[in-house]
């Protein structure tokens, strides 16, 4: 069976997860070159080479208008936590057609009415969002509807997201197996002041899926790497006996003591 193995020993993030299942196909750039032509508004993705601890691998730049997002989803601490209440909440509900752009119904206005993608990969990115809204409608307490999530509805997270799915699509694994998740220790600070990690949404996410803390302090798991990985992964544990054909890393953001990567091996099981 076509196998995909995902080694989550420092987490996960959108873009990690992005940039490792890049590595596993034969021709990133053409590929690269269609999510750019996509049209996801002000949006353009590109790789660099990065290195951490020795080991060389492939992190995703998403500029958004000209400017790199730091917020390439693993640099939590300084912005992620908006989405648990900062001034986005309240400024942006009366944009265009009456809806805030971080809400549910403006990204399904992206997702569906303008980016050109095959059915079922909309359905896929839409299905990942709907973990999310869910998520942080448990943890605010508010209904779905009424989510206004600022990670969730920046436009990298769409570009990352947007890539993990069509890059799924195309590999289309038979079997998909993620290790035990490691979600990382100690606490964020966020708008409203310090919250643990994993942070409440992540947590939500997770649940039924296997986790750990580890010795690691920071955010390890972000609620995007989350959701990609509990809607994509079809069992968790070790890795299956399997004959790899290719390997991908996928570098996050910052420096840790260990190698801040997330591998994808590729093979038959």
């Amino acid at each position: 069976m076509r196998t995909l193995y995902l080694d989550c020993g420092m987490g996960a993030a959108g873009d990690m997860l992005a940039a490792a299942l890049l590595e596993l196909i034969p021709d990133s750039d053409e590929f690269l070159e269609k999510v750019n032509g996509l049209g996801i508004p002000g949006v353009s993705v590109e790789r660099e080479v990065s290195v951490k601890c020795g080991i060389t691998g492939t992190h995703m730049k998403v500029w958004v208008n000209g400017t790199e997002e730091e917020s390439s989803d693993h640099d939590h601490e300084e912005h992620h936590h908006e989405e648990h209440g900062s001034s986005h909440e309240h400024h942006h509900h009366h944009g265009e057609h009456g809806h805030s752009h971080n809400s549910m119904s403006a990204i399904r206005h992206i997702v569906e009415g303008h980016l050109s993608l095959p059915e079922k990969v909309k359905k896929d990115i839409m299905a990942v969002y709907e973990l999310i809204a869910q998520a942080e409608s448990q943890v605010h307490g508010v209904p779905v509807t009424e989510i206004h999530f600022h990670e969730v509805g920046t436009m990298d997270a769409i570009a990352d997201i947007t890539m993990v799915c069509l890059l799924m699509d195309r590999l289309s694994p038979e079997r998909v197996v993620a290790s035990p998740i490691h979600t990382g220790s100690g606490q964020i600070r966020c708008a409203h002041g310090i919250l643990p990690v994993p942070a409440p949404a992540t947590a939500y996410i997770l649940k039924g899926v296997p986790i750990y803390g580890g010795s690691i302090k920071g955010e390890l798991c972000t609620p995007t790497g989350a959701a990609l990985l509990k809607y994509f992964a079809t069992e968790f544990g070790t890795m299956p006996v399997m004959k790899t054909e290719s390997i991908g890393y996928g570098m996050g953001k910052k420096d840790f003591e260990a190698a801040n990567c997330l591998r994808a091996f590729w093979g038959e099981t």
